[in-house]
């Protein structure tokens, strides 16, 4: 069985066609749309981002009452790095990405922080799938819009795995396609039309946006993630939908 055949789902799904590997592309493609990402986010989510991140964090932090160590994996430019210190005053978060381009943006936020909260959070360039932390380092684990993006999602949760501490919480927040017909109709037409075309005009990327709605049809998700989550080694895996099912975040733990 060739490598190619071993990849199922979102994985198979590349934002640039089959030249390169995955991995390589979705840095390519996060590169590319930086300049233009939050602001993307905030337009094509009508702001709801903010409220689904709140969310999702707010119910692992009844997993993880006082997490001193936090790792924000696809960590972008740094939004959910920059709640959970927040949330988190005493902690220390480490926000990782494969974009460098996304990292600058970050880091470049990072800067007009208060001194001590430059002193807790660092950014810094790396594969999910190959993550440079020795076993147990963390009690809170997040991944916000980046499990889908993973060329081998089994391969990035055994990482996310590895480098929880026992007794540690994962949390995940991915976009999900309305179980509804009639809701996922409608679904369809916003993310597969608008969002693309006016990915196109912002970014300059006629490819990314289009990619988007392709990649979360074709990734696990609910009950099916949750079960893969079972398989990796996680207990109480459980998930919750937002906003009629256009988004869905995971709670698991070590």
């Amino acid at each position: 069985m060739s490598h190619k055949e071993k990849l199922s789902g979102a994985e198979l799904i590349n934002p640039y066609g089959d030249t390169d590997h995955k991995g390589m592309q979705v840095e390519q493609m996060f590169d590319s749309i930086a300049p233009a990402y939050d602001f993307m986010n905030t337009a094509m989510t009508f702001g709801l981002h903010r409220y689904w991140r709140n969310r999702a964090l707010k119910a692992a932090a009844g997993r993880s009452v006082s997490p001193s160590d936090i790792l924000d994996i696809a960590t972008g430019t740094g939004d959910v790095a920059f709640r959970l210190a927040s949330n988190y005053p005493e902690s220390a978060v480490t926000g990782v990405d494969l974009s460098r381009g996304m990292l600058d943006i970050a880091k470049a936020k990072l800067k007009e922080m208060p001194e001590k909260m430059q002193q807790r959070i660092a950014f810094e360039t790396g594969d999910s799938l190959a993550l440079q932390f020795a076993n147990g380092t963390f009690d809170l684990i997040t991944v916000a819009y980046g499990v889908r993006n993973f060329e081998h999602l089994r391969q990035g949760l055994d990482e996310m795995y590895r480098v929880l501490r026992k007794g540690g919480t994962l949390c995940i927040i991915e976009l999900s396609v309305p179980a509804n017909p009639v809701l996922r109709f409608g679904y369809n037409v916003y993310s597969r039309r608008v969002i693309p075309f006016i990915g196109r005009l912002v970014s300059g990327d006629s490819r990314a946006y289009t990619y988007l709605p392709e990649s979360i049809a074709a990734a696990p998700q609910r009950d099916d993630l949750t079960a893969i989550l079972r398989e990796t080694g996680f207990r109480d895996c459980e998930w919750t939908s937002l906003t009629l099912g256009a988004v869905t975040y995971y709670l698991a733990s070590k």
